[in-house]
């Protein structure tokens, strides 16, 4: 009797694993012969994380450039490009080829002249690489750049179209008489205000921070040579005549040559070229 139980109980045993096994079987030759389906969510979380270091400005001028001097700072943006985004994604860049330094405190020219502050120029004294839009006219609008230094900017006084340029003489455009004849893509940035209108640069980009901001920026350009002391012209600052011996301080910096730069001065080009060969090696007398 204990044995016939025993070899019931085997049976039994038997019975119930070979489901089990034939189950496993069936399972081992479906992961053989079918293809393992991806994670979804892995897979779109991986392109939107792509797309997203796709867009991302590849040669982005951070916190440590805009934290210099003004003067440095303001010859620094010489040859550098300013990136603006648009709703569309579109972007449109220019070449920085004239700034003028306000170095703010003892800068009777400056804004921030005194350590004056107001609602209206506060980002003069945020921290370096706050922009910095103000209106003059009533109408037209100027783009800076703060730098170290209490109250201390930059102006962008104006740029060489490098794409986008349909877009831009729309923009700018749509602020011209009608009639007025087709700008030269020359004019498009050649000042101050233009370059506000050619970028679409509005009063709420006041305060913004040109560093980590997404819809403004500034790049190296990689496509020319660096900019050099014998490419800069040093020249007084422009519309500032009132202001006595600050108007006649050298500090609106242009490069030598360039078809974009709003007013050229021949005077300082030649002290400028004169200082340099004083400077060449060549020259020196040892």
């Amino acid at each position: 009797m204990a044995g016939r139980k025993r070899k019931m109980l085997a049976v039994t045993a038997l019975a119930a694993e070979a489901p089990k096994n034939k189950h496993t079987s069936r399972m081992e030759l479906k992961l053989k012969t079918s293809p393992v389906e991806p994670d979804k969510s892995q897979s779109a979380d991986t392109e939107r994380s792509h797309y997203f270091i796709k867009k991302e400005p590849q040669h982005r001028l951070g916190e440590d450039f805009f934290n210099q001097p003004c003067i440095t700072l303001a010859k620094e943006f010489l040859g550098k490009v300013l990136v603006r985004r648009c709703s569309d994604g579109t972007e449109l860049r220019g070449r920085v080829v004239e700034t003028e330094a306000y170095l703010g405190g003892e800068d009777q020219a400056s804004h921030s002249a005194g350590g004056k502050r107001t609602q209206r120029n506060m980002a003069m004294f945020m921290k370096p690489g706050t922009i910095y839009v103000y209106p003059i006219y009533g109408i037209y609008l100027c783009m800076n750049v703060s730098s170290e230094g209490e109250g201390a900017a930059v102006l962008l006084r104006s740029l060489e179209p490098l794409q986008g340029l349909p877009v831009m003489k729309q923009l700018r455009a749509a602020r011209r008489k009608e009639g007025a004849r087709q700008l030269k893509d020359k004019e498009l940035c050649n000042g101050p205000s233009k370059l506000c209108q050619a970028l679409n640069i509005s009063r709420c980009f006041d305060r913004r921070d040109l560093a980590s901001d997404p819809e403004v920026w500034m790049e190296r350009d990689l496509s020319t040579s660096p900019t050099g002391p014998h490419d800069i012209v040093s020249a007084p600052r422009i519309g500032i005549e009132s202001h006595g011996d600050w108007a006649k301080k050298p500090w609106r910096f242009y490069l030598r040559g360039h078809h974009c730069v709003s007013v050229v001065n021949k005077v300082a080009e030649k002290q400028s070229e004169h200082v340099m060969k004083e400077l060449d090696p060549i020259n020196v007398v040892v």
